[in-house]
């Protein structure tokens, strides 16, 4: 596996990986076309690849795509679920079926963690619905903290300051 940064041709990929993301428990509660439509659900996409925006990319041997984590900031009038502030970027991960189970989200969460911090940003935000405990572990175990809460979900923030990179190598 190899991580690469996200660009705006990622588009289609990243919208595909919002359903996913939502769509968690395997119920699906969204379609691509939802995300498309949604007002609340696109901003985490629309006009992907404007200043400010960092991702990257999860692909396999082959090239193709396994997963992606992206950040963005919001402005208040126009907030995500994990909103915490306008220069907080709030970051998405999403990983298709082919790549679960086999490190891809902890690998796409750390690249996207340094890129972020690379970007000049302070903080990172999330949300993360009751129940994906998978998730919340992963998310716990770089440091995330409750922050809030909205609707059914936590707001979860890290302090990039004190954001360690794991220095195991894993294989994916």
């Amino acid at each position: 596996m190899l991580l690469r940064s996200a660009v705006p041709a990622d588009l289609d990929l990243l919208t595909i990986l919002v359903a996913e993301a939502v769509n968690w428990g395997g119920e699906q509660r969204v379609t691509v076309a939802d995300v498309r439509t949604d007002d609340h659900l696109v901003r985490y996409v629309e006009g992907w690849g404007r200043p400010g925006d960092v991702g990257v990319v999860a692909v396999d041997d082959a090239g193709e795509a396994l997963g992606a984590a992206w950040a963005r900031v919001f402005a208040s009038g126009r907030r995500g679920w994990g909103f915490v502030a306008e220069d907080v970027p709030e970051l998405s991960l999403g990983v298709l079926p082919a790549g679960r189970g086999a490190g891809v989200g902890s690998a796409l969460l750390d690249g996207c963690l340094g890129a972020v911090r690379a970007h000049g940003s302070r903080a990172v935000s999330l949300s993360v619905e009751d129940g994906n405990d998978l998730a919340r572990a992963m998310y716990e175990r770089r440091g995330f903290v409750v922050v809030g809460r909205e609707g059914g979900s936590d707001v979860l923030a890290l302090d990039l300051a004190t954001w360690t990179r794991p220095s195991v190598a894993r294989k994916v």
